[in-house]
């Protein structure tokens, strides 16, 4: 008879997932999760594989987690200028309302860490740039079906830039720039809508 877990796998991933975002992948030894995530060693293996599958699952927890939440935040307004003008501008307002340096993006932080080198990396973080994409380019093509955006923009295009500026933002923002340089940008970013 199998023996029951004896702790809760959704938790200790969690708590896997935000080491991992914190130290990324090489900084965060085995002992670090042992501690963070409250179990032993071969509890992790047994659960979760080595420790880069256990890398692989807390990012693949991450980027559905992110995808979610970016959906939801730019569904969250009629007037698509809007949405996107509250994604970029509550990107830059939570760094400086925290205290403490910023993580960045956990997926950005692995195409950075991993993805130059490890083959598998780098697709699971080009398949959440193209998934963002496509929440990016329905929220757009909302905007040309309401006649709030032009009919004559390309909205796969348009999406993709927009991803990029997101991804260049989070990682300029890792450096905490002046307030004006960040604002700055944000509103040229967004004139690609107008």
């Amino acid at each position: 008879m199998a023996r029951l877990r004896e702790f809760n796998e959704e938790q200790a991933l969690d708590a896997a997932m935000q080491l991992f975002w914190e130290k990324g992948y090489e900084a965060a030894s085995l002992t670090d999760l042992t501690s963070r995530m409250g179990i032993q060693r071969p509890s992790i293996y047994s659960a979760f594989g080595d420790k880069k599958q256990l890398f692989e699952s807390s990012l693949r927890k991450y980027t559905t987690s992110h995808a979610s939440h970016m959906r939801a935040k730019l569904q969250r307004h009629s007037s698509v200028k809007e949405a996107f003008r509250n994604l970029f501008e509550d990107l830059i307002a939570e760094e400086y309302k925290e205290e403490r340096p910023s993580k960045g993006c956990f997926c950005i932080n692995t195409m950075v860490e991993l993805a130059p080198h490890d083959e598998k990396f780098a697709i699971l973080t080009r398949e959440h740039q193209l998934y963002l994409s496509v929440i990016f380019q329905e929220t757009i093509e909302r905007g040309v079906r309401s006649n709030e955006l032009s009919t004559g923009m390309n909205p796969k295009a348009l999406a993709q830039t927009l991803v990029v500026a997101l991804i260049g933002l989070t990682v300029i923002m890792k450096s905490r720039p002046d307030r004006s340089f960040a604002d700055h940008s944000v509103a040229c970013i967004l004139s690609l809508l107008s």
